[in-house]
C-alpha cells in the first residue's frame, strides 16, 4: 500500500469529520418510534427474502422481550416447500407461520377457491395483528391477492392503518397497489436487471426455495 501524503490525509480527515457531523445531527433529529408498514414490491427477485431477513433481525433480539415473536402468513405460495420455514422453525414458538395459499392463480384456475383462500389468510393475519407478543408480521404475497381483487383493497389498508401501535408489518409481492404504497412508511422496489431463469436455469434449492 502506497503512503498517502500528509496533506491529502488531513483533507480527507477534515472532510469526513464534516460529513460525520452532518450525519450525527440528522440521526439525532429523528426521535419518533413507531411500528412501520413496509412494502417490498417490483419485478426483481428478493422481496420475500428481504422480509425473512427482517424476521431474523427481530428474532435476534433478546428472547423474552415484548414484541420479539414473528408471524408469517403466506397468501399465495403453498405448492412449494419453503426452506425458510424449516430454518425459522428452529426458533420454536417464537415464530408462528401459516401457509394458506394454494399456488398461483394460473395453477388453481379457480377464482372462487383463490378468493376464499385469500379471505382465510387475511382473517389469520388480523388475528396475528392482535397478538401483542408479535413484533413483526410478514404478509407474504399479499400484493398478489390485492392485484387480483381477492380482497377489498380499502378494507385491507384501513385495517393495516388501524393496527396496534408498535407492530411492524411487511407486505411482499409484485405490483403493489398505489394506495398501499401511499399508506406505507417504507417502500422498496426490487428492480429486475438480469435473471438466470431467462437463460434456462431452473429454480434451485437455496436460491428459490
Amino acid at each position: 500500500m502506497s503512503d498517502i501524503p500528509a496533506e491529502e490525509a488531513a483533507r480527507h480527515r477534515a472532510k469526513m469529520e464534516k460529513r460525520k457531523a452532518v450525519q450525527d445531527a440528522e440521526v439525532a433529529s429523528k426521535t419518533q418510534e413507531k411500528g412501520l408498514l413496509i412494502v417490498h414490491t417490483g419485478a426483481g427477485k428478493g422481496k420475500s427474502t428481504a422480509a425473512f431477513g427482517l424476521a431474523l433481525r427481530t428474532l435476534g433480539q433478546p428472547e423474552g422481550q415484548a414484541g420479539t415473536r414473528v408471524g408469517v402468513v403466506q397468501f399465495i405460495k403453498g405448492a412449494w416447500h419453503s426452506a425458510e420455514r424449516d430454518a425459522l422453525a428452529a426458533f420454536g414458538a417464537r415464530v408462528e407461520w401459516h401457509t394458506m395459499g394454494e399456488g398461483f392463480t394460473w395453477e388453481t384456475q379457480d377464482l372462487a377457491r383463490d378468493t376464499a383462500a385469500a379471505r382465510r389468510a387475511w382473517e389469520k393475519a388480523c388475528e396475528l395483528m392482535a397478538d401483542e407478543s408479535i413484533g413483526l408480521l410478514i404478509l407474504d404475497e399479499l400484493n398478489i391477492a390485492l392485484r387480483y381483487d381477492y380482497l377489498p383493497l380499502d378494507e385491507v389498508i384501513a385495517t393495516l392503518k388501524a393496527r396496534r401501535e408498535g407492530l411492524h408489518v411487511v407486505v411482499t409481492g409484485r405490483n403493489a397497489k398505489p394506495a398501499l404504497i401511499e399508506a406505507a412508511d417504507l417502500v422498496t422496489e426490487m428492480t429486475l436487471v438480469k435473471h438466470h431463469f431467462k437463460a434456462g436455469v431452473k429454480a434451485q434449492k437455496g436460491i428459490e426455495f
